[in-house]
This record gives C-alpha cells, sequence and structure tokens, in this order.
C-alpha cells in the first residue's frame, strides 16, 4: 500500500478520535450537572400563612422530599394576594431548581380570571413540576348561625334571606372563595363574601358566629367538626372523602344546578420558566417517590385529601384544563378582584 494512502488513513482515523474526544468532553460536563443537582438546600416559597391548609400539606412533604432529594428543603413564607406575591417571586428567580413555588389550582388557575393585572402569566412563566394532592372543600356550618342539617335546609334557608348571610374565605380569588361563587352561581343564593387573610382566621370566624360557613378543605375544618362546633353540609367533590364519609357529595343532593359540581382544587409545585428538564424530571422523580410512600398517602388521605400523581407533561394539561374552567366559572359568576 502506497505511504501517501497510509498517512490519509492515519489522519482520518486522527480526526475521528479528536472528534470523539470533543464531543465526549461537551457531554461531560452536562451529564456531570445532572448527577450533580441538587448540591445546596430547595425553597419553597409558600403564598399562604403558616397553619392554612396548604402550608400543613407542605410540612408533611418538606422532610420526606428532602430525604428523597438528599438536601434540606426549606418553607419560604410570602403571603398574601391569594398566593400572588409568592408567585410573582419566584418567576424572578433563578430557574436552578433550587427556589420553588408550592402553588393551587387558585394561584395557578383561578386567579388568572380574577386579577386582570397579574404581572405574570400563570401557565407561560412557570414549569410545572408535579402536583401533591386533590384537595376537597365542604361546606361547614355554624349551627348557632344558621340552624340548618341538610343542604336542601340549607339553600332555603338563604333564600329566604336575600343577602343576610356572610361567607367566609381564606381570601380573594382563592379556592374557597370560588368553590362558594360557583356554588352560588349554580343554586341563585345571594350571600355576602368576607375574605379573611387565610384558613384559620377564616373556619375561626365561622365558630365565634361572624360568618355563618365556609366551603374549606376537609383537613382545616377536621378539629372544628369533631369537637362538635360545626355541621358538615356536603363536600365539593363528585365523591365522598374518606375522613367524613357520612358528608355527601353537593352533587348528589339532587338539587337543581349541583348535578356534576365537583369544585375540589389540587396543590401542586412549580418552577421558575427556564428551569432544565432534567431538573424538572429528578423533583418529580422525588415527589412521586414520597407520595408512593404507604405511611404518606395514609396520612393525607386521612386529613381528607387524595395522592395525586402525574408527570410534567401531564401536570401542565393539568394547570391548563383548570384555568379554562375558572375562567368560565368567574364569567359566569361575575366574580372579580381588581
Amino acid at each position: 500500500m502506497p505511504a501517501s494512502l497510509l498517512r490519509h488513513r492515519a489522519l482520518r482515523a486522527a480526526t475521528r478520535l479528536l472528534a470523539a474526544s470533543a464531543a465526549a468532553m461537551a457531554l461531560a460536563p452536562a451529564a456531570f450537572a445532572q448527577a450533580d443537582w441538587p448540591r445546596q438546600p430547595v425553597t419553597l416559597i409558600m403564598g399562604f400563612p403558616a397553619g392554612s391548609g396548604v402550608d400543613v400539606v407542605a410540612r408533611t412533604l418538606q422532610e420526606p422530599l428532602a430525604r428523597a432529594l438528599g438536601q434540606p428543603v426549606v418553607i419560604d413564607y410570602k403571603a398574601g394576594a391569594a398566593g400572588n406575591i409568592a408567585s410573582e417571586y419566584v418567576v424572578h428567580a433563578r430557574p436552578d431548581g433550587y427556589t420553588l413555588v408550592f402553588g393551587t389550582a387558585a394561584t395557578h388557575g383561578s386567579n388568572a380570571a380574577l386579577y386582570k393585572r397579574l404581572p405574570f402569566d400563570v401557565e407561560a412563566d412557570f414549569v410545572p413540576v408535579a402536583p401533591v394532592l386533590d384537595v376537597s372543600n365542604v361546606l361547614t356550618v355554624n349551627p348557632d348561625v344558621i340552624n340548618v342539617r341538610t343542604l336542601k335546609e340549607f339553600v332555603d334557608t338563604v333564600k329566604a334571606h336575600p343577602g343576610k348571610y356572610n361567607f367566609a374565605s381564606t381570601g380573594n380569588g382563592t379556592g374557597t372563595h370560588m368553590a362558594f361563587a360557583e356554588f352560588n352561581w349554580r343554586l341563585g343564593l345571594d350571600m355576602v363574601h368576607v375574605p379573611y387573610k387565610g384558613g384559620p382566621e377564616a373556619i375561626t370566624s365561622v365558630v365565634r358566629g361572624e360568618t355563618c360557613c365556609i366551603m374549606n378543605q376537609v383537613q382545616t375544618v377536621l378539629p372544628q367538626y369533631k369537637a362538635g362546633k360545626v355541621r358538615l353540609l356536603g363536600v365539593t367533590t363528585a365523591r365522598r372523602v374518606e375522613a367524613v364519609k357520612e358528608v355527601p357529595p353537593i352533587a348528589a343532593s339532587g338539587l337543581p344546578g349541583t348535578r356534576g359540581f365537583d369544585s375540589s382544587i389540587w396543590f401542586g409545585i412549580f418552577a421558575p420558566r427556564g428551569t432544565e428538564a432534567h431538573i424538572v424530571d429528578r423533583l418529580n422523580a422525588a415527589i412521586r417517590t414520597v407520595l408512593e410512600q404507604p405511611e404518606i398517602r395514609e396520612k393525607f388521605e386521612s386529613q381528607g385529601n387524595t395522592v395525586r400523581i402525574e408527570t410534567p407533561a401531564q401536570f401542565r394539561k393539568t394547570v391548563h384544563d383548570n384555568r379554562v374552567k375558572w375562567a368560565e366559572v368567574a364569567k359566569a359568576a361575575n366574580v372579580s378582584i381588581d
């Protein structure tokens, strides 16, 4: 074989070797980065007060998630404006996976319909990481204010006294507000909305008789219910809730307007736009690992919640569909914040 041909083949082989080495070197940092995340504590921004239903869920998730990630999970409270303060904070955070927001069907759904000038887009500016729970609200009344035992008695009493009864919520635009707004719209009820700063204040207002009622999360009203201070008339999910299985669904009442009523909400975790897919997938897998633990699942279910496991893509669809639904309800019920 001529020497020139041998040199040519040797040169081609060397070129291929150099190219392969360069490609391997280029891929190495990315592979290392994926394997090396997380390298520091992960901060979960909480848009609701300590002790609220959302906070109780986050606290339950906190330690198991830290073990799954191998790093501490810190909860940082930035409550207010129905969770919008926390959401805006995370929108401007570095998209490195270390700053997340604990969102809800309100913060990333109904708020988009209620607040006309949000400084962010609830879909475009966030990456849905994973849902955590489906949460049922329950129509909760103080019998000293409105002495009724069934949903029909409640509706008849309110209709007989338009504008007399005040209902509480955990804040303008929250899931508790929107659940009652949808209920009143469907049933044709005239009630006065009284927003509070969070779950503890709202349920306290009912117990004290400052308001007659609330559609609050089952887990939040359970202590007062077990103490005999309030009555539960109907859950907002299509099915009964195990923790209060004696309470029928509103949708099963047979009252006009209640067929198909399902005003349950979800809680989930979001990252800022631009967060890399491998970080989102790592977080999603860690959350799934926690939610699949029998003791975690049983604890959540005992509080009246249902574990929800989805991929990031599935969760993105959930968020979109939820936004569409609440936009329709807000328009039909003529509810807005600004």
